[in-house]
């Protein structure tokens, strides 16, 4: 019970801390609905290119941005953590009673949160385009971009706190976003690549969520992708948890 407390308390912060600046919330909104706007129009002409899979342009592409988001959402709370302890937040946290899990994972709920507000007016946004909503696909994908979220969330997190310092840290971060970005198919599907690049995606857990978020943005859920999503995802989250709550836990020892 204390740990729920806790961690209400310390989402609450962060939730007043990101509304007293807007700059993020206009970012935030902004990019995913200027991918949408600047980069569908270049997607018009792949239908019916041998390896793009069926459906509209937008059931493909979409889901693709909400992976995005989740995974950008959550890469970068270690940012957060590093101007944490650069601060001195970090050392006033170790005299004070609060579970540790709850102090890692208060910040991370408060993304979650924030990144599921994005992803409605993103889908809301995708609608006036031609988007079609199935919405117990969305459902679905919502959990698992949660997962994601929270995966990213607390790798980040741990990682800053072994870094220490934000050059380093950023450079770890900006040194695996690209190539797991681009091996997951976010902005194009991985079925038009050759085949070595096909084979090497099945090493990026981001990869099974994005196909999963396409198969479940047309309606279809008991396939064998989304069981695939969630079986590389929830251990995966799990595992990272336990050691970020580790890192945390000797941090503020």
């Amino acid at each position: 019970m204390k740990t729920v407390r806790d961690t209400g308390l310390l989402f609450h912060r962060y939730i007043v801390q990101m509304l007293r600046n807007p700059v993020w919330l206009v970012v935030g909104f902004s990019t995913p609905i200027l991918y949408l706007v600047l980069f569908t129009p270049l997607l018009k002409s792949l239908p019916g290119v041998r390896g793009f899979p069926t459906g509209g342009v937008l059931q493909i592409f979409l889901p693709g941005i909400l992976a995005l988001l989740a995974f950008a959402s959550g890469s970068s709370a270690g940012f957060g953590t590093i101007f944490e302890l650069q601060s001195g937040l970090i050392e006033r946290l170790r005299v004070t009673p609060a579970s540790r899990f709850a102090i890692l994972f208060g910040p991370l709920l408060s993304g979650l949160v924030t990144m599921t507000v994005f992803d409605a007016v993103v889908v809301a946004v995708g609608v006036g385009f031609g988007f079609h909503v199935h919405w117990a696909g969305l459902a679905v994908l919502t959990v698992l971009l949660w997962l994601l979220a929270t995966l990213m969330g607390a790798f980040s997190t741990a990682t800053a706190l072994v870094t220490k310092e934000i050059s380093a840290f950023a450079a770890v971060i900006n040194g695996i976003n690209l190539p797991i970005l681009l091996l997951a198919g976010v902005l194009l599907p991985i079925s038009l690549g050759p085949l070595w690049l096909r084979v090497l995606a099945h090493l990026n857990p981001l990869y099974y969520l994005v196909v999963a978020a396409r198969s479940l943005a047309v309606g279809h859920i008991a396939t064998a992708v989304v069981w695939q999503a969630f079986a590389v995802l929830v251990p995966l989250c799990v595992v990272v948890l336990a050691w970020a709550t580790r890192v945390f836990r000797r941090a503020v020892a």
